[in-house]
């Protein structure tokens, strides 16, 4: 019989930190990714494994599979199974507790309440009691994690959160379309004006000085405005580029409270 306690659409940054905690909590999880990924902070997201095989988080592996069968195994083994799958056509084949749209597109991409007896979403493009049953708030502030059983969460501002004074400013944008090739690694120290990547013949510049906390991965083909990297101005904070972040463990506690609030599986598991 092929069981999973969770199904999590999504492998990024923030995804993992819910993944990460579901698993460490006794739940079984499938992961659903799409054909290529795009997180920047390549080393606490479990989508990598869909590029390297396998991606290690805090102890915790994920491991890419092709079928339901292959996913079985590695649930066996005690990792984290990730298909590529990004519109759950698998769902038709299993009905888990809960469903966990943690895509973080900033809308809908097609979860429905239907999917599980629990359905939440991350972030805005959700409404609570319309297409999920519960929506998790995602942008940063007194909020952050509030389970929201009506309405939606907070509009997508555009605005990055403020870490170490700045906002925007830590945030990179493509300024060409084409190939991107890292000239830097996460975890290293920046100055302003570095070059720290190229797309085709166009430098990519750090913004500020700091650690290049998120850097797409090498070889990314990318459009001019999409977001590439992340630099932390706190350069003390470096090895905070290996490890799941506040503002994502927050969310992932709303998850988790989420679940055994609502009780699904608990009910499912005394049937």
């Amino acid at each position: 019989m092929i069981d999973f306690d969770v199904v999590v659409r999504g492998g990024g940054d923030l995804a993992t930190a819910v993944i990460h905690k579901l698993y460490r909590c006794g739940f079984s999880v499938l992961v659903l990714e799409t054909e290529q990924p795009s997180a920047i902070r390549r080393h606490v997201a479990f989508s990598e494994a869909v590029y390297i095989k396998e991606q290690t988080v805090e102890g915790v592996t994920a491991v890419l599979v092709s079928d339901l069968a292959q996913a079985m195994q590695q649930k066996q083994k005690g990792n984290v199974p990730l298909l590529i799958d990004p519109k759950g056509n698998v769902l038709s084949q299993i009905h888990p507790s809960v469903l966990v749209d943690a895509i973080l597109a900033k809308r809908n991409l097609g979860t429905h309440m239907d999917m599980a007896d629990t359905v939440i979403g991350l972030g805005p493009g959700f409404t609570a009691k319309k297409d999920v049953h519960f929506v998790i708030e995602t942008q940063r502030g007194h909020d952050l994690g509030r389970i929201l059983s009506e309405g939606c969460a907070t509009p997508n501002t555009g605005i990055p959160g403020v870490i170490g004074g700045y906002g925007k400013e830590r945030v990179i944008h493509a300024n060409a379309c084409g190939v991107l090739r890292n000239k830097s690694n996460i975890g290293d120290f920046v100055t302003k004006g570095q070059v720290i990547a190229q797309i085709d013949d166009t430098s990519v510049l750090a913004s500020i000085d700091g650690v290049l906390r998120g850097l797409i991965r090498d070889g990314y083909v990318v459009t001019k405005g999409f977001k590439i990297a992340d630099i932390d101005p706190r350069t003390e904070e470096q090895k905070n580029c290996y490890t799941i972040s506040d503002k994502a463990r927050c969310i992932a506690g709303g998850v988790l409270e989420c679940i055994l609030m609502r009780g699904s599986f608990i009910w499912k598991k005394s049937e």
